[in-house]
């Protein structure tokens, strides 16, 4: 459903489904080309604790739905607008301060899921400012290495639960990329999760129930 609290981007919401008055938040980032319905289809597969919010990215492409910068794929792999990505994280922490004081989020428990572009802007978010997500699930996503001068100090991501999911025959966005964020990851005080998968540029059954599992542990270990 939609919510009637005006906010910054557009965005689709499912309320908890176990009542609190300062419930857990799981904000679902959608990959370019697609909009605030795509991730948020998979809403009812998770955890009831959460307050769901599904935004949409900020910029229309010209061949159709959002994306959160514009880039172009090339033989030497994908190209991004720098500007456009920057201007795009400060919007995305802008609209996630927003959601956590209009819903009264518990700040402990502030977690990002996203797919392809989704996960490159959750993972980019938790690495330049950490203090404000308690986790983040990155599916089929890579390093958003353009804007790595903006990473916050190691010293400060100590502890941060994240999984990695990808497909070790996607054509998108090649398996290299996935392998990269986790060898990153793994020189960082992280506490990582890493799994490939036998599947393209998607998410399978499988992966889904790993992510899931996953979320419901973290709510239930924070």
């Amino acid at each position: 459903m939609s919510s009637s609290t005006p906010l910054s981007l557009r965005y689709l919401m499912r309320a908890p489904l176990q009542q609190s008055e300062s419930p857990p938040l799981l904000m679902l980032l959608h990959g370019v080309g697609s909009d605030e319905r795509d991730l948020f289809g998979l809403s009812s597969m998770l955890n009831d604790r959460f307050l769901i919010i599904s935004p949409r990215a900020p910029i229309a492409l010209p061949q159709g739905g959002f994306g959160w910068y514009p880039l172009h794929f090339t033989a030497h792999g994908p190209v991004i607008e720098v500007d456009a990505a920057l201007e795009s994280q400060k919007r995305l922490n802008q609209f996630l301060a927003e959601v956590t004081e209009a819903f009264h989020v518990d700040i402990r428990r502030v977690y990002l899921m996203g797919f392809s572009q989704g996960g490159i802007m959750s993972l980019n978010t938790l690495l330049t400012d950490p203090e404000k997500i308690t986790g983040t699930v990155i599916m089929s996503a890579r390093l958003l290495v353009e804007l790595q001068a903006t990473w916050a100090a190691p010293e400060r991501l100590e502890g941060k639960p994240i999984i990695v999911l990808h497909g070790v025959h996607d054509p998108v966005l090649p398996i290299t990329y996935g392998r990269a964020i986790r060898d990153y990851l793994q020189t960082l005080p992280v506490k990582l999760e890493y799994h490939e998968y036998p599947m393209v540029h998607q998410v399978s059954a499988e992966s889904l129930s790993d992510v899931q599992t996953w979320l419901t542990a973290q709510l239930d270990s924070n």
